[in-house]
């Protein structure tokens, strides 16, 4: 399916059932399937971009197109340039199979099949795009951060160029353009979210034995530096 007639389909959609928003899908079981996603994205009253955008005001807003400082993939900002808009359609679509879309986007996740799922995270992400008033009200649904971290570690500031030079084993796996192969990118992560991540796994509260005899290697001060190096990566 083209951009253009995926938007096509997606503005005829929003114009024909705007008013029938909560006819989408199961708001309440979409909340409970958007912890898939929440890892990445916030919704909500506060939300904010972290690993991936923030979802608020999502259904009518250009590809690319959040508010504020966010890095987009080149693939979702030549969709943007190209036309693409988040409707119902493009955005069941997506969330279908994000690179059939949307061809070089960062977003690692593989996909939703059923579409009764997609439909019932749509309905629950309406709730957040509800026109006129676009306001959320409800508190952003983000997990809590995995491990609790001094205040001290989370303020090192990593030295950019010494993570290039620890990042070699880091790109065996994980591609520096931000593509995946079924191996998560994280190229361009927000610093915070990544040193979040790489203490999670040496303390082995995520469970990849790969990731933690790697993350065990390091040093608060070597997890900043690759903190830094990948979150400024080109």
């Amino acid at each position: 399916m083209t951009t253009r007639l995926v938007v096509g389909l997606g503005a005829a959609m929003l114009a024909a059932g705007a008013a029938q928003a909560d006819e989408i899908g199961d708001a309440e079981r979409g909340k409970e399937l958007f912890s898939m996603c929440s890892g990445c994205h916030e919704v909500g009253r506060g939300a904010e971009n972290g690993i991936g955008p923030h979802l608020n005001r999502i259904f009518g807003r250009k590809a690319g197109g959040v508010e504020g400082a966010y890095r987009y993939s080149d693939g979702l900002q030549r969709a943007g340039a190209d036309g693409l808009e988040w409707h119902l359609e493009t955005l069941d679509a997506y969330l279908e199979n994000p690179k059939a879309l949307v061809s070089g986007t960062r977003m690692s996740f593989r996909g939703m099949k059923k579409p009764q799922d997609r439909a019932d995270v749509l309905a629950y992400l309406r709730l957040y795009s509800d026109n006129p008033q676009n306001i959320p009200e409800a508190d952003p649904t983000a997990l809590a951060p995995e491990v609790a971290l001094p205040p001290e570690v989370l303020a090192l500031a990593g030295d950019p160029e010494y993570g290039e030079y620890l990042s070699s084993e880091c790109k065996t796996c994980h591609q520096s353009d931000g593509n995946d192969d079924g191996i998560p990118s994280i190229t361009n992560w927000p610093e915070e979210d990544f040193v979040v991540a790489m203490h999670a796994y040496k303390r082995k509260l995520r469970p990849h034995p790969v990731m933690q005899m790697m993350a065990g290697r390091l040093s608060d001060e070597e997890i900043a530096a690759l903190a830094a190096y990948f979150a400024d990566i080109q």
